[in-house]
């Protein structure tokens, strides 16, 4: 159904205007920002290192450690780059239980900046599991990704680099990916499966929960 005025009104007056901001942003955007929707511009390599394309990479670092993710795509934080980063720590890993890192094939990946990346499917089988993302905040959907894919591009100092990844870091890769070319989860998941990520706490609250849209 279409959305009230007054839920408008309400919506509004959620927080303090603190004036303009411009992109990059220390926020990751949501669903609806037209950002998430269009097709990234190649970065030239010659550009790689200045001061504007170097701004995004750190803002791309500092949103991903913020938020605690594991995949940070320039669009996120409103800006139509193809770039993105890339990370998954021991300590992330350990969050989950033994059988959730075996099915799932988790393991750590460092660091790793991607700049007008390319996919290359290594392995075909898709494998099905649940996916979130920062942009589309409280939900989660059973998506299919493929199960090993190579990616080629540039690094943060403009060098070729190439890395294969299996499993759940071919799905974090992929996941990014498809936010540069405007792409969402949403897109493919398996629809019936979209599920709030707090629906019981809704009803414990008898509907009183406010999903934040930032960490702190």
């Amino acid at each position: 159904m279409g959305v009230t005025r007054r839920f408008l009104n309400w919506y509004g007056r959620l927080g303090p205007s603190h004036g303009k901001t411009s992109p990059p942003y220390e926020h990751v955007v949501q669903v609806g920002d037209p950002t998430l929707r269009k097709v990234s511009e190649v970065v030239p390599v010659d550009r790689i290192k200045s001061n504007d394309v170097q701004n995004v990479i750190k803002k791309l670092q500092y949103v991903l450690n913020k938020y605690g993710s594991v995949g940070m795509s320039a669009p996120q934080i409103g800006v139509n780059m193809r770039i993105f980063v890339m990370q998954h720590t021991p300590k992330q890993i350990s969050y989950n239980s033994k059988e959730i890192i075996k099915s799932r094939g988790l393991s750590a990946v460092p660091f790793t900046v991607f700049i007008n990346p390319k996919l290359k499917v290594i392995d075909y089988i898709k494998v099905v599991h649940t996916e979130g993302c920062e942009s589309i905040q409280g939900y989660l959907a059973d998506v299919p990704r493929y199960r090993e894919v190579e990616v080629t591009g540039y690094n943060s100092e403009g060098e070729s680099t190439s890395r294969i990844f299996k499993d759940w870091a071919a799905r974090i890769a992929q996941h990014e990916i498809d936010h540069l070319d405007g792409k969402l989860y949403i897109d493919i998941m398996d629809r019936k499966t979209f599920t709030c990520t707090c629906w019981e706490e809704v009803n414990l609250s008898k509907g009183k929960l406010v999903i934040p849209f930032h960490p702190e």
